[in-house]
Order: structure tokens, then C-alpha cells, then sequence
């Protein structure tokens, strides 16, 4: 395995900002390197699985980097349904978004979310394949039919028309939009008055008007709650911005 990529990261946060399932022979090669460059070169830590997979089960390691990441791509292609590998990541992955609340993101490429959701053309067909292999295991082929299903009605991105480097640039604003907004300062469980200090500051930087970048500066003596105040305040704006980082040391009194 190769693990590659940068990262800004949140005061904690899990091992990968991203994690990739796709099928390796429609897509490692093409649209998926050129995905994955493209997230490394925005600094965003993901995880890419660069062997060429033997065996049916997906390793321990790949079960524990979906577990470690906070958003998953699925990238769909025609022949993704033919892998018991793929179907099981998907799976984990769905079952990640529903424990642990992880943020998932269906790519349909050259597939319709469609035939995704209900097993046609290029994707029964795939299907079809796997199900003839596993025909005496029909709890698994449902829970892989059921998965396919679900992962299709997710809000995702299709490729349709569109020429590949602007759908990846797309891909790359949507991930970047999903971790500002998981990107926040722990702040105190019951932080008394500090929504009105909070709005208070915002209305002075008319952050909705002003396209002016401002340096602000909270003055006081140690213990009144500057730093809870600083973190409050980027919590309740770093999803209006493109690019945001919270790992300044706000801890200086």
C-alpha cells in the first residue's frame, strides 16, 4: 500500500480526509490517478490503494482505512458491480456512514445513478457476473444488490457530458466544502454569553459585504475566555470560505 498526500488537519481528526473504492481495471489508471493527484495536490490526506488486489476479501488494513477517514468516494463505473471486493468496501463503507456518521460520495462515471439503483445495462450486467459466482450465497448478493441500491440514492456527482478535469475540479470543491465544514475548534460543553460576543465581533467584520481581509485582535487579561472566543468565531464562519485552517495556536494569553 502507498499512502500519500498532505493535510491541514482539525484539532483531532481521523487518519485520511478521503478515502477511494473504485475498480481497479476500469479506473486506476485513468480517471482515478488523476482524481487522486488532483486531491493530493489540494493537500487533501487520501487514501488510495495502489496494489493490484488478489484474493475476495478486502484486507484488514483497507477495512481500517475506511474506518479512519472522514469522507469516502465511491467512484461507479460499468464494471465496479462485478467485484466482490468493490461490493464489500461499499458495504463497510455505507455501514461507516451510518455508525460513525462519515460523509460518503457516490462518483457516477460513464453510469447513470439509475442503473446503479436498480442493476441495468452495464452495471447488471456486472452484477449478473458476480451473482452467477456466488449464486449459493444469496445473503451477501442481496446485502450487495440492497448496498448498490442505497449508495445510488445518496446526493453523488455524474460525469454525464462534462470533460474530466472539470468534473474532478468539482469533485475537489465539493471535498474541500465537506472538511471546512467538519473542521472545527473544540469549544466549551456550555459556553455562557458567547453567541452574543460572537455576533458581536461578526457585525464588526461584515463578513456577508466586506471582500476586505482583516486581522483581528482580542485583548484581555488571562482566563475571561479570548480563546474560547476565537475559536467560537471560526467555528461559526470557516464554511463561507474556500480554504480554512484552524491549526494556529489560539492558546497564548
Amino acid at each position: 500500500m502507498a499512502f500519500h498526500g498532505s493535510s491541514s488537519s482539525s484539532v483531532s481528526r481521523l487518519a485520511y480526509e478521503v478515502f477511494l473504492s473504485f475498480r481497479g481495471e476500469d479506473t486506476r489508471k485513468s480517471f482515478t490517478a488523476h482524481l487522486y493527484a488532483a486531491l493530493c495536490r489540494n493537500g487533501i490526506y487520501t487514501f488510495m490503494d495502489d496494489k493490484l488486489r488478489s484474493g475476495e476479501e478486502i484486507s484488514p488494513a483497507l477495512v481500517k482505512a475506511i474506518e479512519d477517514s472522514q469522507i469516502s468516494i465511491i467512484v461507479l463505473s460499468k464494471n465496479y458491480a462485478s467485484s466482490r471486493w468493490c461490493l464489500d468496501e461499499l458495504t463497510k463503507i455505507l455501514d461507516c456512514r451510518k455508525i460513525k456518521g462519515q460523509q460518503v460520495l457516490p462518483v457516477f462515471y460513464d453510469v447513470n445513478p439509475s442503473e446503479v439503483r436498480n442493476q441495468t445495462n452495464s452495471i447488471g450486467e456486472a452484477f449478473a457476473k458476480l451473482e452467477k459466482r456466488f449464486n449459493d450465497d444469496k445473503m451477501n448478493v442481496e446485502r450487495w444488490k440492497t448496498s448498490l441500491t442505497e449508495a445510488a440514492n445518496l446526493s453523488g456527482m455524474h460525469l454525464g457530458n462534462r470533460n474530466e478535469p472539470e468534473f474532478i475540479h468539482e469533485i475537489i470543491e465539493m471535498v474541500n466544502s465537506i472538511l471546512i465544514k467538519k473542521t472545527y475548534f473544540q469549544v466549551s460543553q456550555y459556553p455562557i454569553g458567547i453567541e452574543s460576543r460572537v455576533q458581536d465581533v461578526k457585525s464588526l467584520l461584515d463578513i456577508e459585504k466586506n471582500e476586505s481581509t482583516w486581522m483581528v485582535g482580542i485583548f484581555g487579561i488571562s482566563g475571561i475566555g479570548k480563546t474560547t472566543l476565537a475559536k467560537a468565531i471560526y467555528n461559526s464562519i470557516a464554511s463561507q470560505f474556500e480554504k480554512a485552517s484552524p491549526n494556529k495556536d489560539t492558546s497564548r494569553s
